[in-house]
């Protein structure tokens, strides 16, 4: 159609950025011709997508003319380039007038947008390239190569997240359809649960299982037991792990699942051994201290071996921003598979936004439902709760005693805190000389011993209440709790 401007012209020493010129013509060509073209790409194509940067004003002023519902064509656009001496260079206004007459077919647009895209594309991993390179060339006391590998990887999931397509309108027909697969998933799955199996028999009636794309919050005070539930519920889902082929006819998890656990606060050996405490039934105390018969070794040991095929992956990175978990989540489905992820604890995060705590928090939630929605897999994440709890008679939380409440509560699908009565009641023994409130406390410890309560606060698909559990401290393990109408038979745990 006419040739590269000087300054589009290849670069030498085989420094030549890719682009493709027609396609950009074709498409502004098409625009131009037929405006409902625009609304057809413009989810996908912005203005810096264009190589040449004549066609990057054409294309700018035209979307701000369609976006206000005005004609966009060769004659209303005039105006705007008369004094234009980048399309001086290529012949004044009439090249618009050119561009519309040589637009082939408005039906090939999308094509043409997806070709000026990826191309561009290119070129931002052509110029990051060299920027790293650059840097790692200049060797400066004040960029660790560590900080540097850190801002590429950061650089580059900007990058992905900006080809990540808005999905825009579904039409009623296909949300349909996809509810009626939802549902029959859970009446053929054992149980009839829609999610996956957290291995708490009343905690996935009240839940339906842990549900694909959902953020859930577990939140609870000091010592209440969060960790020790995520990690019983991230062993269980692996534990149960099976892969075959799922109704839509791809290879996946048809029971259980891969499980990430992002921990925060305690190292990788910490929580493998709280798991190993669980599944060997050894105090958790006792695998710290080396404090073991040979009978307890060898169970400790055998469970080891067990567990050591269970798809469980553990990245105990302090201080993580929460780009960076989404980077490395991405990564591990890519890589392994990833069917559930937990974050202990929500709080240990990092956002952008160093001067505003609750808006970084508020980055940080919406950062995990955002990785939820994009890898379609539910997002367990444990939040610390304030001291509001501890001046109440009924250390019951509730909903505003989540820390920076606000943005939590707002994003989540579900919130959930675990409770202990047993933890504030045994601060409250009194003393010995007092033998009648001595009774009554015995009397009350013997009804909360061994128990404990997951109150579910907020759910966006189900009914709210509370799930009682039954909690053995020196395994740091929760289970089914046996209800008296059941004392004959046994509740696997």
């Amino acid at each position: 159609m006419r040739p590269l401007s000087p300054a589009l012209q290849p670069v030498p020493e085989g420094d030549f950025l890719p682009h493709n010129i027609e396609a950009e013509q074709q498409l502004l060509g098409a625009i131009l011709t037929n405006n409902d073209v625009y609304d057809r790409i413009a989810i996908l194509v912005k203005a810096e997508h264009f190589y040449d940067p004549v066609h990057q004003r054409i294309f700018e002023k035209a979307a701000a003319r369609i976006q206000k519902n005005a004609l966009a064509s060769p004659v209303t656009l005039k105006p705007f380039f008369e004094d234009d001496e980048g399309l001086k260079e290529l012949g004044g206004p009439a090249y618009l007038v050119r561009l519309a007459g040589a637009a082939i077919s408005a039906f090939a647009a999308r094509d043409y947008a997806q070709m000026i895209y990826d191309l561009a594309v290119r070129r931002e991993l052509i110029a990051l390239g060299r920027d790293i390179s650059a840097k790692a060339a200049k060797v400066d006391i004040v960029s660790e190569p560590r900080e540097q590998i850190i801002e590429a990887e950061q650089k580059l999931y900007k990058l992905g997240e900006q080809g990540v397509a808005e999905r825009g309108f579904v039409s009623f027909l296909k949300a349909v359809t996809e509810a009626v697969n939802v549902a029959n998933a859970a009446y053929q799955r054992d149980g009839g649960l829609a999610g996956i199996s957290t291995g708490l028999v009343d905690l996935d009636k009240k839940l339906g299982g842990l549900h694909p794309s959902d953020l859930l919050i577990l939140a609870g005070r000091p010592s209440m037991g969060k960790t020790s539930l995520a990690t019983n519920i991230a062993f269980n889902v692996a534990k149960a792990y099976k892969r075959g082929r799922m109704p839509d006819g791809s290879e996946g998890a048809v029971e259980g699942g891969v499980v990430g656990f992002f921990s925060l606060e305690m190292s990788s050996e910490q929580l493998a051994a709280r798991i190993l405490s669980e599944a060997s039934e050894v105090p958790s105390e006792q695998i710290r201290r080396g404090d073991m018969t040979e009978q307890e070794f060898r169970r400790f040991v055998e469970a080891a071996k067990a567990l050591e095929s269970c798809p469980l992956y553990i990245d105990d990175t302090p201080a993580l921003p929460i780009s960076q978990v989404a980077a490395r989540a991405r990564r591990l489905k890519r890589t392994h598979g990833l069917d559930v992820l937990m974050v202990d604890y929500l709080q240990l995060l990092k956002g952008s936004s160093k001067d505003n705590r609750v808006q970084e928090v508020s980055e940080i939630t919406q950062g995990l439902k955002a990785i939820a929605k994009e890898l379609n897999i539910p997002v367990v994440a444990l939040s610390q709760l304030s001291r509001a709890v501890e001046s109440r008679d009924d250390k019951r939380p509730q909903l505003s005693d989540l820390r920076e409440s606000g943005s939590i509560e707002q994003d989540a699908d579900v919130v959930m805190f675990v409770f202990r009565e047993e933890y504030y009641k045994e601060r409250e023994k009194p003393a010995d000389h007092e033998l009648e409130k001595m009774a009554q406390w015995q009397s009350v410890m013997e009804n909360v011993h061994g128990k404990a309560e997951v109150i579910i606060g907020k759910q966006r698909h189900g009914p709210i209440g509370t799930v009682e559990l039954s909690f053995e401290g020196r395994f740091t393990r929760f289970g089914n709790l046996v209800k008296p109408w059941q004392s004959d038979s046994r509740i696997e745990y």
